[in-house]
């Protein structure tokens, strides 16, 4: 198991915060179970960030025309909706959670072409909340698939303060090769046609790379 690059400057910065903790707690109460507290506890936290920027090595299920999970965690949105931003029409959606203890790595669903890339700035509403993918930071990003647009959309959630995201206009990009990290708590949303077979129920847990959520026409 390695750790994500996302994560890796943070990681020296807890570290080094873990020790100073530990270091100044020892200076002022000695070496009693006050100090004894502190230096657990620090450590705890500082294993729990190296846990949560774990960046697990998969190969991506293939086969025709599958659609895989782009992260890891909870079915919460299996709906028809109306999609306003690129695709204007209505489609069917497919909502994963990522919890704070998932991971929260994000890959292509879909290989092909990336026709459309937005950063959107905004809130950071609890991801689950229904206006979250209009009022929150996210990133939206198409990719056409043998002549299939595929949205899929990064969102933010009441802890996630930073998404990151590797997509770029006119880039070909493999299915289940990485998208991009959002940091601590989010939800990723995926955009498919009309008459697509979905695989997942609200409720199913999935892995990214792993979990085909549907079947496209």
């Amino acid at each position: 198991m390695k750790i994500h690059k996302e994560g890796r400057g943070i990681i020296v910065i807890c570290a080094a915060l873990a020790i100073l903790v530990a270091g100044v707690t020892a200076a002022y109460s000695g070496a009693g179970w006050i100090s004894g507290v502190v230096a657990t506890a620090a450590t705890g936290a500082f294993l729990f960030v190296c846990y949560f920027f774990r960046a697990p090595s998969r190969v991506p299920v293939a086969g025709d025309k599958v659609v895989l999970s782009a992260a890891d965690g909870k079915i919460v949105i299996v709906d028809e909706v109306y999609e306003p931003e690129y695709l204007k029409t209505r489609c069917l959606q497919v909502s994963v959670f990522m919890s704070i203890f998932n991971v929260h790595a994000n890959y292509f669903p879909v290989g092909g072409t990336v026709a459309y890339f937005r950063y959107h700035p905004g809130k950071y509403l609890v991801a689950w909340h229904p206006k979250s993918s209009e009022k929150n930071e996210r990133t939206s990003v198409v990719v056409n698939h043998g002549g299939v647009p595929v949205l899929f959309r990064q969102i933010a959630g009441l802890l996630a303060r930073r998404i990151v995201c590797y997509a770029r206009e006119g880039a070909a990009v493999q299915q289940g090769s990485e998208t991009g990290f959002i940091k601590f708590g989010s939800r990723v949303d995926v955009f498919l046609p009309l008459g697509t077979e979905i695989k997942v129920k609200v409720g199913d847990k999935v892995k990214a790379t792993q979990t085909v959520i549907a079947k496209l026409a």
